[in-house]
């Protein structure tokens, strides 16, 4: 059996990549582990139906940093599959992330289009003058724009269905410096697109930066890298649809530590960590130079995901997994 599952192919392939940082310097680490993970994506991965990023694609969200992203993705364009976003916290946030952190909310308008780029845009489309201080609305539109005009992404949150398989992103809509603020409109949305033809033998993928309390590496409650704020809401709706598998970022843990992966056990999704381009973090509490994603393979009847180490340019030994279809409701006696 085992050799009968060496030789299947998979009905549908992709990737998972998440906080690669992109920063302003060409050289930077950041954006050299940036190009390795996509230049060994292209080398393994000549059927990918996509290249799905978790968030935090820069490090701070200015103008340079997205040229830097565009210099990057350029050079492999041709190679490349199709990439969709996550927004995260360094996109989007009030705070760039700097020596010392900016607070783009003490700022005026003009003043944040300084730093973003467009101030003229700013002075004309914010209802604040003079020297009072941007909106929160104004900033949030602000930086999701920048988000969206380079990424192509129609929002924070947006659905593709992608060779028969449904993708869903979801994100904040409010510009807080660390954690993820949905309204009441997007977990509506949540629950409405996570309906259209579910099946419970069909996965439906889902990406969020930040992850869930009390799940997945790194978002322990004492560890502080949790960060949805209606993290109970969402977990009510996604504990309707247990084939769903959801991926998320932000904590940066790397994959060899335990809780890549957590079982939803038919009460909540799988749910995975998906590591960082950019750096990463172990259970130590301590930053660690590298550079990890998920390859996701998807067969009639089960998920395998299994993590990558793009500057050894190897699979990372432990770190495969199998979700079986369909998935097995728990039923409470």
């Amino acid at each position: 059996m085992e050799n009968e599952h060496n030789l299947e192919q998979p009905l549908v392939s992709f990737q998972v990549i998440t906080d690669t940082h992109v920063r302003d310097q060409a050289d930077h680490i950041y954006n050299r582990h940036l190009e390795k993970a996509l230049a060994d994506i292209t080398s393994y991965a000549k059927d990918s139906s996509g290249i799905m990023h978790v968030g935090d694609v820069t490090d701070r969200g200015l103008p340079e940093e997205y040229q830097e992203l565009q210099r990057i993705l350029d050079t492999q364009r041709d190679a490349l599959p199709e990439i969709r976003y996550t927004v995260g916290n360094h996109d989007i946030g009030a705070i760039l992330w700097q020596d010392p952190p900016l607070n783009l909310t003490t700022m005026t308008p003009h003043e944040v289009g300084e730093v973003l780029g467009h101030p003229e845009r700013m002075d004309e489309g914010n209802n604040t003058t003079g020297d009072a201080p941007i909106t929160t609305e104004g900033l949030w539109q602000k930086r999701l724009n920048d988000f969206t005009a380079t990424t192509g992404m129609k929002g924070s949150y947006h659905d593709h269905w992608i060779h028969g398989y449904h993708y869903i992103f979801l994100g904040s809509e409010q510009p807080h410096p660390k954690d993820c603020d949905m309204s009441a409109e997007q977990l509506a949305w949540l629950e409405t697109t996570l309906s259209e033809q579910a099946s419970p033998d069909r996965p439906i993928f889902v990406f969020l930066h930040q992850p869930l309390m009390d799940t997945v590496a790194g978002s322990m409650k004492d560890q502080g890298w949790y960060g949805v704020n209606q993290d109970a809401e969402v977990k009510a709706v996604l504990s309707r649809y247990p084939q769903v598998i959801l991926f998320s970022g932000h904590t940066h843990w790397q994959l060899e530590a335990p809780r890549t992966m957590v079982e939803g056990v038919g009460q909540l999704p799988t749910m995975f960590n998906a590591a960082s381009v950019a750096y990463l973090w172990t259970d130590e509490d301590e930053h660690l130079e590298g550079s990890q994603g998920l390859q996701v393979d998807v067969y009639a009847d089960r998920v395998v995901v299994k993590g990558r180490d793009y500057v050894k340019g190897t699979w990372i030994e432990g770190a495969e997994y199998t979700i079986s279809y369909p998935v097995k409701v728990k039923v409470d006696m």
